[in-house]
């Protein structure tokens, strides 16, 4: 599997089976996405080191900030006003939180696993 289908799967990187989280979380109830603590089929660690997806933070980061120019752009493309475009870039910061939560945790995840095979 590539590094792009394991990270949009959520599996594991080193055998692609296993999901990374049990639960996906949601904004509306405030509850946060909880990922398993090794892999069932291969035993794989997804918690490698402490602190170890403190560098996902800038991935989420970049995530969001995509995001925002991106309803930034629409809002101007469509002449909506600005405090529309404002509230609408909160709406979809907010909606996108926990997705973009795992979506940086899965990526970080998957750029720092190396195969022993490829080694």
């Amino acid at each position: 599997m590539s590094y792009v289908s394991k990270v949009l799967d959520g599996t594991c990187p080193k055998c692609g089976e296993t999901k990374v989280f049990k639960a996906k979380g949601n904004p509306f109830l405030f509850k946060m996405p909880v990922m398993n603590a090794r892999c069932s089929k291969c035993s794989y660690s997804f918690h490698r080191e402490p602190g170890f997806y403190f560098g996902g933070m800038y991935m989420s980061y970049a995530l969001t900030v995509a995001e925002m120019v991106a309803v930034f752009v629409l809002g101007l493309l469509f002449n909506v006003g600005f405090l529309s475009i404002f509230f609408g870039v909160v709406l979809i910061v907010l909606l996108l939180s926990t997705f973009n939560y795992r979506m940086s945790r899965l990526m970080w995840l998957n750029l720092f696993y190396k195969n022993e095979e490829e080694v």
